[in-house]
């Protein structure tokens, strides 16, 4: 049977946490940057746990080639 591949696409979006979480990135924090308030730049800078389970444990399979 052959390895299982990363889905780079899920590697790059989503980490896992130590406790097991699966962490996302927050909004649109590329583009037109200096017209946002600094306010909201803070809002979408930090990460935030999935909240949906089932789409959770799909990620985690995506990702377990690194693990």
């Amino acid at each position: 049977m052959p390895k299982m591949k990363t889905h780079k696409g899920a590697k790059k979006r989503f980490h896992i946490s130590g406790t097991g979480k699966v962490l996302r990135t927050k909004g649109p924090k590329g583009h037109f940057r200096r017209r946002k308030a600094a306010r909201v730049k803070r809002l979408f800078g930090g990460k935030v746990a999935l909240d949906s389970k089932k789409f959770a444990k799909s990620i985690k399979q995506a990702i377990s080639a690194i693990r």
